[in-house]
């Protein structure tokens, strides 16, 4: 596997939904309320996770145990659409706690687990990690 248009995109809007989940979450903490922040990168962050959810359904590897070049990882992209769905639910109807539950574990599920499982060895990019830092 080569580093492909695709993968760039799905890694670049991973990496930034990573940077402004942090900061969407960080927003709303009791210490330091800030609501159009939290808003402003709760937009990107679910815009940012659309993307990278949809560039990873286009993302196919063979080489690991797969089902028609699906690895394990791509189970997260219907949890992360369903997550994304329910918490805005949540959100219409004034639930504020379950919005709040639910942007938490999609974004420590979609964006921390998965980039863990993305920088295992024999992942294209952990494969790329280990050998810069002469692991592999």
């Amino acid at each position: 596997m080569q580093m492909t248009p695709l993968i760039a995109i799905h890694m670049s809007a991973a990496l930034a939904a990573t940077a402004t989940g942090a900061i969407a979450l960080l927003a709303r903490r009791r210490a330091a309320v800030h609501p159009r922040l939290h808003r402003a990168a709760g937009y990107a962050f679910v815009t940012l996770m659309v993307c990278a959810a949809v560039s990873a359904c286009f993302i196919r590897d063979y080489r690991l145990p797969n089902w028609a070049g699906y690895t394990p990882v791509h189970l997260l992209v219907p949890l992360t659409f369903a997550g994304l769905g329910r918490s805005f639910w949540h959100l219409y109807h004034g639930n504020i706690a379950g919005h709040r539950k639910i942007m938490r574990s999609v974004y420590i599920g979609a964006c921390i687990v998965a980039g863990l499982f993305t920088l295992l060895p024999g992942r294209y990019l952990g494969d790329l990690l280990w050998q810069q830092l002469g692991l592999a």
